[in-house]
C-alpha cells in the first residue's frame, strides 16, 4: 500500500519548512498497518452509555489522594465534565472552544477558573476510540486518577456500562480540502478528506526521538479493536526529566505531587527503557508511538464538537501544542464540513 500523501494548503508554518519534514517523514520506515476494509464498526446512529461506571485511582498530580472518575449516560449533545466538589459551577463541554492549556497536557476549563480537568487527553480519546457521542464525565478534583494500564481501565468502564443506540443519527465532519500545519521543530499535521467517501478515520503517526525510542511509524484505522489495542500504551518520559521531577519537583505546582512510577510511564534513557516497554514487535518497543497515536492526537480530534470527525490524519513529530492550535485553526479558516 502506499502511505505518500500531498503537503496540504499550509495554515501554519514556512512551505518549505514543511516540505523538507515532509521528506524525512516519507523517508521513514512504517513498523505497523492495521487498516480495515469497509466501514470502522462503529454504529451509525448517536450512542450513549447504557449505565454508570467509575474507576478510582491515584491522582495524577497528587499521588497520595485516590481520585473517582465516573461515565454517565446522556441525553445532552456531547462530552461534558461535572466538577462534583465545586458548586454551582456548569458542567464543562469538552470542546477546543473550552482548551485552556496544552503547553504540558490538555486541560479544559470553564467559568470559575478552578472548574477545570487536568490530563484530559487520556480521557476524551475515548470519544472517537469508544464511539460514544453523548457522556457527562463526572470527577471529584481537577485532578484525574492515574493507572498502570494507562488508559485501559477507563475503555473497561465504557465497555461495562455499554454503549446503547439512541434515535438519531450521528453527524460525521471532514475537511473541505487537504490542509497542512508545521510546528517550530520539524513538525506538521496533515488532514485530508476520506478516500472514497469512506466515514471511517485513518491515523498515520510518526514519532523520531533522540533516545532508545527511535523513529516509530504506524498506520491504522481507528477501530474499538485499534483503539483498545492502543490504550494500554502509557506515556513517556525521558530519564532525565524524571530526575528533574524527584530532585526539584516540590518547588513546581504541576510536578510537586506528581503520582508517576515506572509502572505507570515509560520511562527511556539514550540506550535503554527503564522497566519493560510494551508492544515489542520487530526489535523495536513501538509503545511511545502508539500512546501518541491513540491517546494524543486522537483526544486532540476529538475536541471537533460538530461531529466524528472522518478522513485522513498525518501526524510527524507533533505534540499537544501542534494538535491543539491545528484544531482551533480548522474552526477559524471554516475548514470542516459535514459528510452526509
Amino acid at each position: 500500500m502506499d502511505f505518500s500523501y500531498p503537503v496540504g494548503r499550509v495554515i501554519l508554518g514556512e512551505t518549505q519548512a514543511v516540505r523538507e519534514a515532509y521528506a524525512r517523514f516519507h523517508a521513514q520506515p512504517v513498523d505497523v498497518v492495521d487498516v480495515c476494509e469497509g466501514d470502522a464498526g462503529y454504529s451509525p446512529r448517536r450512542t450513549t452509555l447504557g449505565g454508570e461506571r467509575s474507576v478510582t485511582g491515584p491522582g495524577t498530580f497528587h499521588g497520595g489522594v485516590h481520585r473517582t472518575l465516573t461515565f454517565k449516560p446522556s441525553d445532552a449533545y456531547g462530552w461534558w465534565i461535572d466538577r462534583t466538589d465545586l458548586a454551582e459551577q456548569l458542567k464543562t463541554h469538552v470542546t477546543i472552544r473550552n482548551v485552556w492549556t496544552s503547553a504540558r497536557n490538555i486541560v479544559l476549563r470553564s467559568g470559575n477558573p478552578h472548574n477545570y480537568l487536568r490530563m484530559v487527553e487520556h480521557i476524551i480519546a475515548l470519544r472517537l476510540g469508544m464511539g460514544v457521542d453523548d457522556v457527562v464525565i463526572s470527577v471529584n478534583a481537577g485532578d484525574p486518577p492515574l493507572f498502570d494500564r494507562s488508559s485501559l481501565d477507563l475503555v473497561e468502564a465504557i465497555e461495562q456500562a455499554g454503549i446503547v443506540e439512541r434515535d438519531l443519527p450521528a453527524r460525521y465532519v471532514t475537511v473541505k480540502e487537504p490542509v497542512t500545519f508545521g510546528g517550530d521543530r520539524g513538525d506538521f499535521l496533515t488532514f485530508l478528506p476520506p478516500e472514497n467517501g469512506e466515514k471511517k478515520l485513518r491515523l498515520d503517526c510518526a514519532i523520531d526521538f533522540n533516545s532508545v525510542i527511535g523513529q516509530q511509524r504506524i498506520v491504522f484505522d481507528v477501530t474499538p479493536k485499534s483503539f483498545r489495542h492502543g490504550a494500554f500504551a502509557r506515556t513517556n518520559a525521558s530519564s532525565a526529566q524524571m530526575r528533574m521531577v524527584k530532585m526539584f519537583g516540590f518547588l513546581m505546582a504541576d510536578t510537586r505531587n506528581l503520582g508517576y512510577t515506572q509502572d505507570n510511564i515509560l520511562i527511556h534513557g539514550k540506550k535503554k527503557f527503564h522497566g519493560e516497554p510494551r508492544f515489542v514487535q520487530g526489535g523495536k518497543a513501538l509503545e511511545p508511538v502508539w500512546h501518541r497515536a491513540t491517546l494524543d492526537l486522537l483526544a486532540a480530534i476529538a475536541l471537533i464538537d460538530t461531529g466524528r470527525f472522518v478522513g485522513r490524519v498525518v501526524s510527524y513529530r507533533a505534540g499537544h501544542t501542534l494538535d491543539v492550535r491545528a484544531m482551533g485553526l480548522l474552526y477559524l479558516h471554516d475548514l470542516l464540513t459535514p459528510v452526509k
